[in-house]
């Protein structure tokens, strides 16, 4: 996330990383705020997901350190990231480009997989996978951005299982999301500056039904502040989900707009909306956990892992039977 944002030998670490899923994806994690409970949920509905899935994604996500665009980090993430979609079904693109930056032209690299659906229409699920520079050699991003990450993995392979689907899913991993020194037109939103192009140059934007990004979603004191530059119809989707899974609670409306991945979706004419916490602090309200050291797997619950799951699950299959 974005600095000024409110408006507005790694082969081997990526083994070990996948080893730790497969680990932790069986644990329970007890004593946590509203952990998921025991028993079976109906296969097919945002209630069999389960917050141990996308938990122990984020794990070993995060365990494999920074991952600041443009770096030998980003690279492997970027690897490591196409090895779990393959893991789960899926066949990953990793969209190596080079943009506009400071200090020069960098390189960056998006990961895509995608699910074709019986119909045209296609529904984006997003997240960018970046680390913020600056803020300390080993900063790995726990909430911002490996939650977000862990958690869109979890529901590729979800959803994988689930189909076939109405319209095409795509999953969406950005990178360059964070900027370098402040936001603008070759600073920051490089992977979502870019997948956006491409849908509008490939003719496929007019038949986006939504484009749905998750940011910072892992915090035990879950509070989602929807930016109010999102798609009407989109966020009262979001409100309506979470009215009916029994969390309204976790859902406010942002004061303001938030520049995030979803903006330059929204510029292109695609319907998109953000499903960000910008209260990941010490205090209700706070925001002094981001961009700090202080961003750490222990300020993160599985069960607010699970919450936005279901939540982003419970939006796409109204999606899918909307007129």
């Amino acid at each position: 996330m974005r600095g000024d944002r409110t408006r507005l030998p790694r082969p081997a670490l990526r083994r070990a990383a996948v080893a730790l899923v497969l680990l932790s994806a069986g644990a329970c994690r007890r004593g946590e705020r509203g952990a998921p409970g025991p028993g079976p949920a109906p296969r097919g509905e945002p209630a069999a997901f389960r917050g141990a899935s996308a938990w122990a994604e984020v794990e070993a996500f995060v365990a494999l350190g920074p991952r600041h665009a443009g770096t030998p980090g980003a690279a492997e993430a970027a690897a490591y990231l196409a090895e779990r979609l393959r893991a789960a079904g899926l066949e990953p693109l990793i969209d190596t480009f080079e943009d506009r930056a400071p200090g020069g032209a960098a390189v960056f690299r998006n990961v895509h997989a995608e699910l074709t659906g019986r119909e045209r229409g296609t529904i984006v699920l997003a997240s960018h996978y970046d680390t913020k520079t600056g803020i300390g050699e080993d900063f790995a991003g726990a909430n911002d951005s490996g939650s977000s990450t862990g958690l869109l993995l979890a529901l590729a392979a979800h959803l994988r299982a689930r189909g076939p689907h109405r319209y095409d899913i795509l999953f969406a991993f950005f990178d360059g999301e964070e900027c370098r020194e402040r936001y603008g037109p070759h600073d920051g939103l490089h992977g979502s500056r870019r997948l956006a192009r491409t849908l509008v140059r490939n003719g496929r934007a007019a038949a986006v039904a939504a484009v749905i990004v998750i940011d910072m979603v892992g915090d035990r004191d879950l509070t989602l502040t929807l930016p109010r530059n999102g798609t009407p119809r989109l966020t009262t989707l979001a409100f309506d989900c979470a009215r009916r899974l029994g969390v309204r609670d976790r859902l406010s409306l942002a004061r303001g707009e938030i520049l995030d991945d979803h903006v330059p979706f929204l510029e292109a004419g695609m319907p998109a909306v953000d499903l960000i916490d910008f209260e990941y602090g010490s205090r209700p309200g706070l925001n002094d956990y981001w961009h700090t050291p202080e961003d750490t797997l222990d300020k993160l619950s599985a069960q607010s892992l699970e919450t936005v799951g279901r939540l982003v699950l419970c939006m796409v299959d109204d999606l899918m039977r909307a007129p």
